[in-house]
């Protein structure tokens, strides 16, 4: 039988540098994005233009801080989140996309966190980029999630603090110099994550029964809105 003499996370594209394996891949994904966004929404505009946007920003990130000499399977599949964040992004913008579809892939997205990351420890590829990049990720797809679940009607605009309450922290962070400091690894809030993206994939979902969507989305409002405090809390006294 035939073995592949690559190593676990590594790719075809390992022969190349980071950056233009990135540039690669997102040639791929984009066709993919945008194929896909005319068949669901009738047009792939601003699935593309978010598809761009977060690939300028990746190699920005690869340029400039990445350690490792190849890109890896790790990122290709954060990577492919994103392109999945950007085809839902498309979902906002049209006032006709499938709920199935917009579960779907979410979910799909949702269920690749955690693989990128094993990929990244069994290959040696753990980078300060790639949780980052990981991270920005999870936070896109929060995001548009929300701003879909408001636009839709599924949820009221209280449902946006799911999707923007790290945006609103990063906004803070310039305006107070002691929420820049970094924060240390932290189980509870790597779980508030998932508790977070798992809440808004199910009220995504077509199944969910309406009268539960207020009560889940205040309650994971709850504990998101809990764990920025402790953070900020924590950065204060430190600070201090």
């Amino acid at each position: 039988m035939f073995r592949s003499s690559l190593p676990l996370g590594a790719s075809a594209l390992d022969g190349r540098s980071p950056l233009a394996a990135l540039l690669s891949l997102a040639a791929l994904f984009g066709l993919c994005v945008g194929i896909a966004a005319i068949f669901a929404y009738d047009t792939a505009t601003l699935p593309l233009v978010v598809f761009g946007a977060a690939v300028m920003a990746t190699g920005f990130g690869i340029a400039y801080s990445y350690p490792h000499p190849v890109l890896g399977a790790c990122n290709a599949v954060t990577l492919a989140r994103v392109a999945m964040v950007a085809f839902l992004a498309g979902a906002v913008g049209v006032a006709d996309a499938h709920p199935w579809v917009v579960f779907s892939v979410a979910a799909i997205a949702f269920a690749l966190d955690g693989v990128d990351g094993w990929l990244a420890r069994r290959s040696g590829l753990v980078s300060g980029f790639g949780a980052r990049f990981d991270m920005e990720t999870d936070a896109g797809l929060g995001a548009i999630l929300s701003l879909w679940l408001l636009v839709s009607g599924t949820a009221g605009p209280e449902i946006l603090i799911l999707g923007f309450m790290r945006y609103a922290f990063v906004a803070a962070s310039y305006v107070t110099p002691s929420l820049r400091a970094p924060l240390p690894e932290s189980l509870r809030r790597k779980a508030i994550c998932v508790v977070q993206i798992a809440t808004l994939i199910i009220l995504a979902c077509p199944l969910s029964p309406a009268p539960v969507a207020a009560p889940l989305g205040a309650v994971a409002a709850l504990l998101l809105s809990a764990s920025f405090v402790t953070d900020i809390l924590w950065l204060a006294r430190r600070a201090g």
